[in-house]
């Protein structure tokens, strides 16, 4: 059974991408997203990477919720550049569509860790090979036969850019993996790191993650003033900066995206820094 972050997470992925569909019955990216919402195997292989990452290895949520917020995320960063007119990687080589690109992106975004079934070290390689099948399966129902070919090689090796990039140890270069790089570091509100911080009571290495993390009250991603995306981080105290400065703005220095980024942050009630 879904949990109700978990269906609520579903039904804003779902309505964003109807909103973009604008009546559109074989709009791709909806169509992907719905196989994924219903698949019981990458569900299964979602909540078993939560397991593993919390009760074996005491880090932060890598589940369900994780990589749907990490999806949702995604799509509305992607909607806002193309609002701004900036087109994907796809667009400029002409080598896809901007639906293409949507839908690599959500592809990736509910499979990159999927590794964490099996450890930390290297999962996004590990995620590679546990995502692969199901891309294929549900890109292969999505985009029929043979004419269709191509195209399903090209969303298939987008998404796996967007899989493999999104630690920032690897060197990206489309704006689809930048996408999913700095859509993942936008997952730290002191929700992701509430169960962890409940199990696991005895100091060890990483717990500044769990503790920065849950210091962040929330993030919003909008229209920028300047620039076409806007992050606004506000937290309660201020040892969330460790995870603006140490997590985010890493990842986000990595990805092709930056230059279309603004980033603030600071305490609540007090004057927010701007990073960039």
């Amino acid at each position: 059974m879904k949990s109700p972050k978990e269906l609520t997470l579903d039904k804003k992925i779902l309505d964003r991408l109807e909103i973009l569909a604008d009546g559109q019955e074989n709009y791709l990216p909806l169509i992907t997203a719905r196989m994924l919402l219903t698949d019981t195997e990458l569900e299964a292989m979602q909540n078993y990477a939560n397991s593993v990452s919390i009760k074996r290895l005491g880090y932060n949520d890598h589940g369900p919720v994780h990589m749907r917020t990490v999806a949702k995320n995604a799509i509305q960063m992607l909607t806002l550049l193309r609002k701004a007119g900036i087109q994907t990687s796809l667009e400029t080589e002409e080598a896809g569509t901007f639906e293409d690109s949507m839908t690599a992106v959500i592809l990736a975004g509910f499979m990159h860790d999927l590794g964490m079934t099996i450890g930390r070290q290297d999962h996004e390689l590990f995620s590679i090979s546990l995502a692969l099948p199901v891309i294929n399966r549900i890109l292969t129902e999505a985009l029929p036969g043979p004419e269709n070919l191509i195209r399903r090689i090209t969303i298939r090796s987008l998404a796996v850019e967007g899989i493999a990039g999104h630690m920032g140890s690897r060197r990206i270069h489309s704006v689809e993996a930048g996408i999913i790089l700095v859509a993942d570091g936008c997952d730290m509100t002191k929700g992701r790191a509430r169960i962890p911080i409940c199990l696991n009571t005895e100091p060890k290495v990483g717990d500044i993650h769990k503790y920065s993390a849950n210091s962040i009250k929330e993030i919003h991603i909008r229209s920028g003033n300047i620039k076409p995306i806007s992050i606004e981080v506000t937290m309660t105290s201020d040892v969330g900066f460790f995870q603006i400065e140490e997590v985010l703005i890493q990842k986000i220095n990595c990805s092709p995206i930056k230059p279309y980024i603004e980033l603030l942050a600071g305490v609540e009630n007090e004057k927010k820094k701007q990073y960039l």
